[in-house]
């Protein structure tokens, strides 16, 4: 067989089960291989969408994502994506063609691309070394990268032989990739750690992405040191369930949960950033807060705040040592019956009362948001563009857990909501998609209605239409700046969208939802999409928390 033929076929018998793309010349045999060996091909509108399913996919699937895209071109257009899934650790491999003579339009230096945004430059040299170039990506992408795997179009056609050799690497790697290796001992830093949670009163514990596999031994630890439970936006939902989860920590926090974490007098991260959006610029971090991070990658460890204590190792690791070394009965901690009952009543943001800013034709965004959280069934996973409206689906959109929600917001990014529902569509197909736009998302990424439609998603895609690039509107209108750049004349979406077949209703009062209740008690054989005319008079909370940063 050729190289582009085994290539496909060493990453299917790896376990790629699904791949994402756009068809060219320089990717089709691989991706026909792929799929020739047990592998799904979703065929995306656009290479940027191709790489936002896949990304959105391997995270809430756990596996390794696949996009596959045509040399040059098929790369450049990819490459908001690759930006988003490097950025964010997520496992990925992208199939890329390259034309390596410089004579060829298509030319331009892949790896030069792949290294500016934070990912893997590799590259399949030769029929000899096909499988382990291909072994070697995919290991890399499981261990927490994004690979660019360089298809040169000389080597593909090259041949290879079919024997028993590459099938043992191949198996011997499948095997091996299923080993999950936790990394040293943390030794004396668990010890340390236990003895900081022994001597805290209010200790809140912020997990992240790289915590998301460890929600059983964190509520564990809690529950023996007493402590306040919350998340980094991309891991919302991890602690769904527990009386004492606070939900997001950052610019999405509630008043009572930013309280909460501001009084901590130990406040533990793990496998979290501490970043500016999880820690409001620092301002949820007390003058006395002892802060500690618990983080796999070392360079991760006081990259955005100094920390006290940092402990390197796989987070599930380290709180079952922490556990382990505590000594002495289970504390009270911040947990008291008041604060279970204040929790109950004002942690959610639903439960904070606000005044309507809307009228003449036009819905608050907060109550369009909770009245669809009131209409959509639990089972459900919600995915987010970015843009001013972005808060209202983040904080008043309940996920049963931490594969609810999609937060693709690593390079912040106006476009790409749309294909990551898709990506959490197919990744959970036994869970209803929700795709949260604002309009000027909506229409960058509009050709994947298109793929909505054919793949038979019974997505509901709800847009936040104030006809604006609202960010942009609330930074600088108050200044008195014009704003003739990012305001626009209103446009029909719901007719737009039942152009490319969907169900669509425009929602301008909360009785127009009743179209939606309906759609969900039918057979939902085709997507709904939500044309929602929001008042746009302010900016949202989270966009001011944010321009107080700057």
């Amino acid at each position: 067989m050729n190289v582009a033929t085994l290539v496909g076929r060493v990453l299917a018998e790896l376990g790629v089960e699904t791949v994402f793309g756009v068809v060219g010349s320089g990717n089709f045999h691989v991706t026909n291989a792929l799929v020739a060996n047990g592998a799904r091909y979703v065929a995306a509108r656009h290479e940027g969408g191709a790489a936002t399913m896949a990304d959105a996919y391997a995270r809430m699937s756990g596996k390794v994502g696949v996009v596959s895209v045509h040399q040059g071109p098929g790369l450049t257009n990819a490459m908001t994506g690759l930006a988003e899934a490097a950025k964010s650790r997520t496992p990925l491999i992208v199939l890329a063609g390259e034309a390596t003579e410089a004579r060829s339009n298509f030319h331009i230096d892949q790896d030069a691309m792949a290294r500016a945004v934070g990912a893997v430059a590799l590259r399949v040299r030769s029929a000899a070394t096909a499988v382990e170039d291909a072994v070697g990506a995919f290991r890399t992408a499981r261990a927490g990268a994004t690979v660019l795997l360089n298809l040169p179009l000389g080597v593909q056609n090259e041949i290879a032989g079919e024997g028993e050799a590459w099938r043992l690497v191949v198996e011997s790697a499948r095997l091996a990739s299923s080993v999950t290796v936790e990394g040293p001992a943390p030794g004396a830093d668990a010890v340390r750690l236990a003895r900081l949670l022994e001597g805290a009163r209010r200790p809140v514990f912020v997990a992240g992405r790289g915590a998301r596999h460890a929600r059983d031994e964190l509520l564990a630890l809690a529950d023996r040191a007493g402590a306040l439970l919350a998340t980094s936006a991309v891991a919302k939902g991890l602690f769904r369930g527990s009386p004492w989860d606070l939900d997001v920590s950052g610019g999405f926090s509630s008043p009572l949960a930013a309280e909460l974490i501001a009084g901590a007098d130990v406040l533990v991260g793990w496998g979290c950033a501490l970043n500016m959006w999880t820690t409001r610029h620092g301002r949820l971090i007390g003058r006395h807060t002892r802060l500690v991070q618990v983080d796999l990658d070392p360079a991760a460890i006081g990259a955005h705040r100094p920390v006290e204590l940092g402990v390197v190792g796989d987070t599930a690791w380290v709180a079952r040592a922490v556990e382990a070394a505590l000594e002495g009965p289970p504390a009270q901690g911040y947990r008291t019956p008041e604060l279970a009952g204040r929790i109950v009543a004002q942690v959610r943001w639903r439960d904070v009362t606000y005044e309507e800013e809307a009228g003449e034709g036009r819905i608050d965004p907060r109550t369009l948001t909770i009245a669809l959280d009131d209409l959509l069934p639990p089972a459900r996973v919600v995915a987010t563009d970015s843009g001013n409206f972005m808060g209202y689906p983040a904080m008043f959109l309940d996920v049963p857990d931490e594969r609810g929600f999609c937060f693709t917001q690593a390079f912040q990014s106006v476009g790409l909501g749309l294909a990551s529902a898709i990506g959490a569509a197919v990744a959970l197909p036994d869970r209803l998609p929700v795709a949260a736009l604002g309009d000027g998302g909506a229409l960058m990424g509009i050709a994947e209605l298109e793929t909505v439609v054919r793949l038979g998603l019974p997505m509901v895609i709800v847009v936040y239409d104030d006809e604006a690039y609202g960010a942009e509107v609330h930074h600088f209108g108050p200044s008195g700046h014009p704003l003739d750049t990012v305001t626009f004349p209103p446009a029909d979406l719901a007719r737009i969208a039942r152009g490319y077949g969907c169900a669509a209703v425009t929602v301008t009062q909360r009785a127009d939802l009743d179209a939606v209740a309906s759609w969900l008690a039918g057979p939902r054989d085709r997507p709904l999409l939500v044309h929602a005319k929001v008042g746009g008079g302010r900016g949202s909370w989270w966009l001011e928390e944010a321009f107080r940063g700057h």
